[in-house]
């Protein structure tokens, strides 16, 4: 049994400290807030009645995904300062123990009870090897691809020579000019809308077949082993 392993019902340990759990909850905020205006920027809503110069509803949509484009990179800067910084759970967000076989062994058995064919693991008070997985190579890789490419086609709309463009103009033709990476960019908003929809199934799942309690977890910072 490894060490992050619940060892006795009952137990509980701190595992969110208050930065994490605030940015969670900010990130999903932040996440909801793009996805909504990222998608009527892509596809906008039929042509307001009236004077165009009464009407600034693109605007307000476009200024609404830039500043939580600004508040989301800003919130995982401030969360990569913590997984230095924090407690041994703040930092499975950013790596994987590639070499350990007990980790890969315990993801086989979190693999197959997510499949249905396997029985309920034994529990871990920080993110389970599956999940930890999710996490390091779908969330924090689409986010850092979101965050380049969402910067570099802002930079190319504020021109050359604007802080956006210098360092992450590279971006567009790296990735085949500004029509594939709007293309990529959208792409890489259903991949979020998609591996958020699995975090929060995973999450209800374990909350009610599993033995941990993950949504209070979030909300107090402590999993408790439930008996």
């Amino acid at each position: 049994m490894s060490e992050h392993h619940a060892p006795l019902s009952g137990h509980s340990e701190y595992v969110y400290e208050a930065p994490v759990r605030l940015w969670h909850w900010i990130n999903a905020a932040c996440i909801v807030v793009l996805a909504v205006t990222g998608y009527f920027i892509g596809e906008p809503p039929p042509t307001q009645p009236g004077e165009a110069s009464a009407s600034f509803l693109m605007g307000y949509i476009r200024f609404a995904h830039f500043a939580a484009g600004y508040v989301f990179a800003i919130g995982l800067v401030g969360r990569a300062y913590w997984a230095l910084v924090g407690n041994h759970h703040a930092r499975e967000l950013f790596w994987i123990p590639l070499g350990n076989r007990e980790y890969w062994r315990d993801f086989a058995a979190w693999l197959r009870y997510y499949l249905f064919i396997g029985p309920i693991p034994a529990p871990v008070f920080g993110h389970n090897p599956l999940s930890r997985l999710a996490m390091v190579l779908v969330f924090m890789l689409t986010s850092l691809f979101m965050l380049v490419s969402g910067f570099a086609l802002y930079g190319e709309g504020a021109q050359v020579g604007s802080w956006q463009e210098r360092l992450f103009g590279w971006a567009l033709p790296l990735l085949g000019q500004s029509n594939n990476v709007h293309v990529l960019h959208r792409l890489g908003m259903w991949l979020m809308i998609l591996f958020i929809m699995l975090h929060v199934y995973a999450a209800l799942r374990e909350e009610i077949c599993g033995r941990l309690n993950l949504i209070g977890g979030i909300l107090s910072g402590y999993k408790s082993f439930k008996k």
